[in-house]
Formats: structure tokens, sequence, C-alpha cells
């Protein structure tokens, strides 16, 4: 009996670890996380490893002040983009809450530099 039980539990645990990892994940942003630009871009482009649901899915921007910057977001498929219109230079924090198609919130942020 014992030897029947502790494969099972093997698989129970391997097929519960896969759950965890179903959330959608940052996968790659424009500007690059940690990066310096030498010009502002007027939009940012968040890719996430899944497809995400615009209307429960958005980013703000805020400047080294906390004072927000972002003019808005939309998303298609697994990209979001946050317009910024045109940014001076300095360091910005972004701040994203996502839903993911398979339902599973996920947030973060990251900050990107503007040279002077």
């Amino acid at each position: 009996m014992r030897t029947r039980l502790i494969p099972a539990v093997i698989v129970s645990l391997a097929l519960g670890s896969s759950n965890a990892l179903a959330h959608a994940y940052l996968e790659q942003a424009n500007p690059r996380v940690g990066s310096t630009v030498r010009s502002a871009p007027s939009q940012l482009t968040l890719t996430f490893s899944q497809n995400i649901e615009p209307s429960f899915s958005s980013a703000d921007v805020r400047n080294s002040a906390g004072g927000r910057v972002d003019q808005g977001t939309s998303a298609s498929g697994n990209i979001m983009f946050v317009n910024v219109g045109s940014l001076p230079p300095g360091t910005y924090k972004v701040h994203w809450h996502i839903l993911s198609v398979d339902t599973h919130k996920t947030e973060g942020g990251f900050s990107f530099t503007i040279a002077k």
C-alpha cells in the first residue's frame, strides 16, 4: 500500500507545481527594465508571457517626484501599450497589473532612465 502512495504523491506535487507557473509574467519591456535611453519614448511596450484582458489590465508611470506621467494604456494579445507623450530627462517608475486570460492576476514594476 505504501509503495503505491509514494508515486501518487510525487505525481500530485508535480501537477500542483505546474499551476503555480501558470501566471503571466513580464517577458520584455521597451524601454528595457533598468535601462538608460538617450531619447524619450512616446510609448512604452510591455510584453507578457500570456494574453491579457485589456479591460482589467493597466499600468502607470511616475516621475522621480511621484507624479503620474502616463496618458493611458491599451492592450492587444500579450502586449500592453502605455502612452507617455513627451517625457523630460529623468528616472521613471512603471507599475503594471494584469489579468491574464487564464484569470490569474499578476503585478510588478521596474524603472528606466532618460539621459540628459
